[in-house]
């Protein structure tokens, strides 16, 4: 579908990669209602570039964990009377070990509600929306913790939760492209270690040690983390050019989920 004269709602755009693709998206031509609950300096500015950039964009303060509040959301879309052609499923809170410790119960919630739970919400109210228009798209993000789990180098970096809510979202991912068959294409797009999400420019990320980190990335087929623009160019091909896609989940990870197993160098045999 074309991005130029639709309309976009990105979760979780003050910052990081859904502020990236909140860009990506207003530069294409889009109209773009953008998220946000907490880091409110970080949002100010975005809002602040944004404006200064002339984009088409609406910040919109909601805590998407409330039901309510999501349901006021989109009742918002009514009253302005806007349409809805995009939706970037993009909320999540990460619990990481190496900053939080055991769980603690209202952490294990935090992690549930925001990661899976929002998002259930989030889509049962904007699929009317979406299946009103000739063709929609919904991507949601989510991440290889639920593959991976608490497991060798990652397990400094995905809690229990948060792996859970991961691998349970795959299912969503199925269930909403059922739903909104034919006009509305539901992909998942799995990331792995990025530099704003679970990597470099992370709290988490700095409490590890050199050789920890080292581990992390050596782990990880292509040895390095992956970058704001790579993930925006993935969003953009399951949202143009992914026509005869659905219900798929695309693996963004530099090759970690591969890496954790290595091919055994081809003995030479002994029958020649």
């Amino acid at each position: 579908m074309r991005i130029n004269g639709s309309t976009a709602l990105v979760l979780g755009a003050a910052k990081g990669i859904g502020k990236a693709i909140a860009e990506n998206l207003a530069e294409g031509g889009g109209r773009v209602i953008a998220t946000w609950f907490d880091w409110p300096d970080d949002a100010a500015a975005t809002w602040r570039e944004f404006e200064g950039r002339g984009f088409d964009f609406l910040p919109v303060r909601v805590d998407l964990r409330d039901p309510e509040q999501v349901a006021g959301l989109f009742r918002g879309f009514a009253d302005r009377g806007d349409r809805l052609d995009i939706l970037i499923n993009n909320i999540e809170r990460g619990g990481m070990p190496v900053v939080h410790g055991p769980y603690l119960s209202e952490q294990w919630d935090l992690e549930m509600e925001t990661t899976l739970k929002a998002k259930w919400w989030v889509v049962r109210h904007a699929m009317p929306l979406l299946r009103a228009r000739p063709e929609a798209v919904i991507v949601t993000l989510s991440s290889i913790a639920g593959l991976v789990g608490r497991s060798g180098p990652a397990a400094l970096i995905f809690n229990d939760g948060y792996a859970a809510a991961n691998r349970a979202i795959s299912s969503f991912t199925e269930t909403w492209a059922r739903e909104g068959a034919p006009t509305v294409r539901v992909n998942e797009l799995m990331l792995g270690f990025f530099e704003t999400r679970h990597a470099e420019k992370t709290r988490g990320w700095g409490l590890l040690s050199e050789e920890q980190r080292r581990a992390i990335l050596a782990t990880a087929l292509l040895g390095r983390s992956g970058t704001l623009t790579e993930v925006v160019r993935a969003v953009r091909f399951l949202v143009e050019d992914a026509s005869y896609m659905t219900g798929s989940v695309l693996r963004l990870d530099g090759g970690y989920v591969p890496g954790q197993a290595r091919v055994a160098p081809m003995p030479p045999g002994v029958d020649r």
